[in-house]
Formats: structure tokens, C-alpha cells, sequence
């Protein structure tokens, strides 16, 4: 739903969202948001395959990427209020341009996700280089037109997305406007209560020598930001039925490489395109395209942290193939039917952001005991899985807990009676 409003000869025009009300878009962000690069993006779910577990999760890339924005605009205004423009004044350019960029840089953060989001950025990374913030190409190639007519630097706007700019901290670093719209927004779409005052925390933060900082008086929402991100990573992001859906997809996409698909096709993909192409390699991955549209989900033969586990599994990020060949030979089961997943050990980053206190800069994990508690707590949350169709779960089972050498369990936690 679009509403015209006449601001002098500026034609803004303001969009309804869920999360943060209207959000007012003006020219240049409209005439972004009318492009293939970014259409392609209300075609790719946020959350991946989410929605099998929580129904609700069908939010796209789309309206996080206009919420960022939003948020962007608040920063903007606020650091504009604060400080005339020398906040901004970096390089020497005035304010405006750099807030312009930032606004823009916000707005397309995300413009270089495969489908599925998440899902197939590895795969991405690995066959082509390319992570989804390196966006300079695509920039240039589909709105370079467009950036020329407002005058917008490419390049920059390239490295705020990269976050290798001091404004560029704002939109990817500790706490980041990013993060601050997907968590609300995730939280709303999976249907967890969460409440995090972001207008209060954007009115806190700040830039000092070149870092964004938070205000003492941010701290609370900080940590409410936090607090809500440690429960959302199991219940949400980790959720087992998530992972095993999501290492399925990836597994089919590795083997529909291997079948001769050009992985740099990907980030032109959306989610349905990935499936209909999954649907046409026959085998494996159409196979598992059919199991993932009727949900026929492998189920955990495996599903342990560290204290079963001990760090060391860790090493085995590095060749997770060779592991699934060993257990499924053991188990006597083709290697694409055992799937392993040991994701990357919890750390919550955003505890080293800074606050300023007194004028002095300190990391907020030194401030706030909650925070520093919230990193152990997070060690906690860890899992590793082994996932199998059900009819081979026992075989596999008892070959994955002899490969890693699981220990019996000594002691019970809560999380472990309720996971």
C-alpha cells in the first residue's frame, strides 16, 4: 500500500510494515526498489526452511531489507540531530552524501543471497569466492544507471555493505542495524515474544573516533537485544528440524554441482527456481526436492554438545565429507543418506561492542554482567547432529556414536530434558 505525500518537491512515498509501522521511502530508495535485483528478493523466504518447523516463518529478504532501511533513516536523523554534520564528516564529504549512501547501502544489503538465504551461501562462498556482501558487480552491473543519476558512490556504498567503513559498522558489525531488524522481525514471523526498544538503542549509538559506540544509556536495550538473540539461536535458528531440513538441501545442491550445474548461477536464483532445479537433476537431488516439499525429513540418529562430544569434534568442520563416509560405511548406507552437521563453535559477537561510559569506551561485556553470562550460557546451546532417513537411524546411530566416541551422560541439564 502506497500513500503519496508531497514533502517540498520530493516525491516520498510510505510503505505499511508490520514491524516498524510506515516506512517512508524517498526517490532514489524507490527507484532502487523497482529493480529485478531487488524484486528477486521478495522471492527469498528470510528464514530458508524455517517454515516447515514454524509456520509462520514465510517473511522474505524483501521487507527486512526495506526494515533496515527504516533503521537506517532513524540512525541517519538521529547522527544528523546530534551532531550538525561532523559526525558524518568522514573523508572530508558532506553529511548528507555519507548518510545518503548509508540509507542506500541499507537498502540493498542483501541483494547478494542465493536462495534460501542461508542456506546456500556456503555452497556459494566455496564454488565461487563470493560471499553475499560482495556486491560491487552486481551493483555496478544492474544499478550503476541509477547510482549515477543521484550521484551515489558505488564503490562506497560496496564497502559500507562489506563493513569496512566507520558507517559501515552501523549496518555490519557488533550491533548492527541488520541484525537489530531480522531478530525483531524473525521473532514476530516464529510467533517467540520478544520486545527490544530499538528506537531507544538507535538513539543511543553514535560515532566516536571512526567506532559506532552505544550510550550508557543504551545499555538496557542492548542487552535486551542480546538476551533475545541467545534464545532465538535454539529455538529458531538452531532448531534441529531447521538443520536437518536445511543440510538435506545443501547436500542436494553439492551433488547437483557435482552433476555439472553451474554454482554461479545461484545468486541470480530464487527459491523456486533452486527447487525447480533440484527437480530437474534426477537422482539424489530430485529426490530430496520431493522429500522437502512433502517435509519426509531425515530424522537425528546423533543430536549431542560438548560434554558428550568434547571440543576436539570441532577439528572435523574442516572435512565433514570424509566423516559422513566413514560412519555411512560403517553403517552400511550410501554417504548422501548420513548427513553431519558441526556447526561453528557459539560465540556471541556482539558482546564486544562498546559503550561509553563516563566518556571512556569499554566493551559491553565488561559493563554488563548479563552479557558476559549470556557468552557461557551460549557453549551450552550447542548441538551436533548425525541425520538418516528413520528406516536407517539405529544402524547409523550406533556407527556415528562409535566414530566420535560419545560419552555416556553424566549429569542432566534442563536444557537437555527439554531440547
Amino acid at each position: 500500500m502506497y500513500i503519496n505525500m508531497h514533502n517540498h518537491h520530493n516525491m516520498m512515498k510510505v510503505i505499511r510494515d508490520p514491524i516498524h509501522g510506515y516506512i517512508e521511502l524517498d526517490e532514489a530508495a524507490l527507484s532502487l526498489v523497482d529493480t529485478p535485483v531487488m524484486q528477486r528478493l521478495r522471492r527469498i523466504k528470510q528464514l530458508g526452511l524455517t517454515s516447515l518447523v514454524y509456520p509462520g516463518a514465510n517473511h522474505t529478504r524483501f521487507e527486512h531489507s526495506l526494515g533496515t532501511y527504516h533503521l537506517a533513516n532513524l540512525l541517519a536523523d538521529c547522527m544528523g540531530k546530534e551532531s550538525g554534520s561532523g559526525n558524518w564528516a568522514e573523508g572530508g564529504a558532506d553529511g548528507g552524501a555519507r548518510r545518503t549512501e548509508l540509507r542506500v547501502a541499507a537498502l540493498l544489503h542483501d541483494i547478494g543471497h542465493g536462495p534460501l538465504s542461508h542456506v546456500t551461501e556456503n555452497i556459494i562462498r566455496e564454488y565461487t569466492g563470493r560471499s553475499h556482501e560482495d556486491v560491487y558487480q552486481i551493483l555496478e552491473s544492474n544499478l550503476g544507471e541509477i547510482f549515477d543519476r543521484y550521484s551515489i558512490n558505488i564503490s562506497r556504498v560496496a564497502k559500507h555493505i562489506k563493513g569496512e567503513t566507520g558507517f559501515g559498522a552501523a549496518l555490519n558489525s557488533e550491533i548492527d542495524i541488520d541484525r537489530m531488524d531480522y531478530l525483531v522481525r524473525d521473532a514476530h514471523y516464529t510467533g517467540v515474544p520478544l520486545s527490544v526498544d530499538l528506537v531507544r538503542l538507535i538513539h543511543e549509538m553514535r560515532f566516536l573516533d571512526g567506532k559506532l559506540v552505544i550510550g550508557s544509556g543504551g545499555i538496557r536495550a542492548a542487552e535486551s537485544l542480546l538476551l533475545s538473540r541467545f534464545l532465538m539461536h535454539p529455538t529458531v535458528y538452531y532448531h534441529h528440524v531447521t538443520r536437518i531440513a536445511e543440510s538435506m538441501c545443501v547436500r542436494a545442491v553439492e551433488c547437483m554441482i557435482e552433476d555439472g550445474f553451474d554454482a554461479r548461477m545461484l545468486h541470480t536464483m530464487d527459491d523456486q527456481e533452486l527447487f525447480m532445479q533440484l527437480g530437474s537433476y534426477p537422482g539424489y537431488p530430485t529426490e530430496i526436492a520431493d522429500s522437502l516439499r512433502d517435509r519426509r525429513l531425515f530424522k537425528r540418529a546423533l543430536y549431542e554438545g560438548f560434554d558428550a562430544v568434547g571440543e576436539n569434534v570441532l577439528a572435523h568442520r574442516r572435512n565433514v565429507r570424509r566423516v559422513e563416509d566413514e560412519i555411512a560405511s560403517a553403517a552400511g548406507v550410501d554417504p548422501e543418506y548420513v548427513l553431519v552437521d558441526i556447526p561453528k563453535p557459539p560465540e556471541i559477537v556482539e558482546s564486544r561492542a562498546f559503550v561509553v561510559i563516563d566518556q571512556r569506551l569499554k566493551p559491553l561485556h565488561e559493563v554488563s554482567h548479563l552479557v558476559s553470562a549470556l557468552g557461557d550460557a551460549q557453549r551450552d546451546n550447542w548441538r551436533m547432529g548425525v541425520y538418516t532417513p528413520s528406516e536407517y537411524r539405529d544402524v547409523v546411530a550406533a556407527a556415528a556414536r562409535e566414530f566420535f566416541g560419545v560419552r555416556k551422560h553424566k549429569q542432566f541439564r534442563l536444557d537437555e530434558l527439554i531440547t
